[in-house]
């Protein structure tokens, strides 16, 4: 099982740029979380389509929103309790 990151790690991993700025650490929801904007709906869902085939590879699933061009992401490892690697791995693919 993945270990969860304490505040510290994923603030400084973070910062550090090893994720799009556009991320950020809501520790209200111990997850990382970022909004994308897409041209319309059309683009948003595409994105959808090619993440979840990533999420499957990776056997890791975001929890996320779509309206129109808006798409809505955070990530936790829910059975460690917070946010792993794992999640930094799968928000690495969204940002590309």
């Amino acid at each position: 099982m993945p270990k969860a990151l304490s505040a510290t790690d994923i603030d400084n991993r973070l910062a550090a740029g090893e994720l799009d700025t556009d991320w950020n650490h809501d520790p209200g929801r111990n997850a990382i979380c970022r909004d994308f904007r897409f041209a319309d709906f059309s683009a948003a869902f595409g994105f959808m389509a090619r993440v979840a085939l990533v999420a499957e590879k990776l056997d890791h699933h975001p929890d996320w929103t779509n309206v129109y061009n808006k798409v809505g992401v955070c990530l936790s490892t829910h059975s460690a309790g917070g946010v792993t690697d794992k999640d930094f791995e799968l928000a690495r693919a969204m940002d590309v």
